[in-house]
């Protein structure tokens, strides 16, 4: 579903990416994982086209994307859940998640607000509240929510369950779990491996702009030693 190759990126004259490649097939979840700085959101953004590469390919379902506007990239069927949650802070829930509501490709069980509220029944109690009188884990929530109201092809987390309560994480790391089982694709990005290792099919780990590492949970939960060089603080 989607390919990533060769990737390179850069803010100005720092580059960031050195070459970066991963894939995501269909229905799989797959996560980018390693410490803060080395470039998973980077990675995220240029896939998004919110930041052009400096070289390399990505495709989606076969077709080049690198270079196109981040509204197209989002048109053809890949939904972003951004780091910071990035919620309209003088909306109601409801009309965050209208706003962004799109059935481009003619699903015949779209996302709709029954269902986003069926999956988050905190959000359907606080409908009428404003983004910004949110708690972080009803934003996060409502993040999720508002790209799932798109009707993703792939869905993009960056950083899925940073700074929320635990029974928050519990509660989102339960939603991912559900949207695998029903075919979902999903690109993870998290410091939660013990999760993710449940949860994912195939992992990536970045290290200072590239990929040194990339293999299943089973593989990855037996490899201590990559927990410690590349994962830990």
């Amino acid at each position: 579903m989607l390919v990533v190759e060769a990737l390179e990126a850069a803010y100005g004259p720092s580059q960031v990416l050195f070459g970066v490649d991963l894939a995501v097939g269909a229905g799989e979840v797959v996560t980018l994982l390693g410490r803060n700085g080395m470039g998973k959101t980077t990675t995220i953004r240029a896939i998004m086209g919110i930041l052009r590469p400096r070289a390399g390919r990505i495709l989606f379902e076969g077709v080049p994307i690198h270079g196109l506007p981040s509204y197209r990239i989002a048109q053809l069927g890949l939904g972003l859940v951004p780091e910071g949650r990035q919620v309209f802070p003088n909306l109601t829930v409801r009309e965050n998640l209208i706003a962004t509501a799109a059935n481009r490709r003619r699903h015949p069980a779209p996302w709709t607000l029954e269902r986003v509220f069926a999956l988050f029944p905190q959000l359907a109690a606080r409908r009428d509240a404003l983004g910004a009188h949110l708690s972080g884990g009803e934003q996060q929530m409502l993040a999720i929510g508002r790209a799932l109201m798109t009707n993703p092809r792939l869905l993009i987390l960056d950083e899925a369950t940073e700074g929320l309560a635990p029974l928050v994480r519990a509660e989102i790391w339960r939603c991912l779990e559900r949207l695998k089982r029903e075919g979902q694709a999903i690109l993870l990005v998290d410091k939660n491996v013990r999760a993710l290792t449940r949860l994912a099919d195939t992992h990536y780990i970045l290290e200072k702009g590239r990929i040194v590492w990339s293999g299943t949970s089973a593989e990855l939960a037996a490899r201590e030693d990559l927990h410690h060089r590349y994962l830990g603080v």
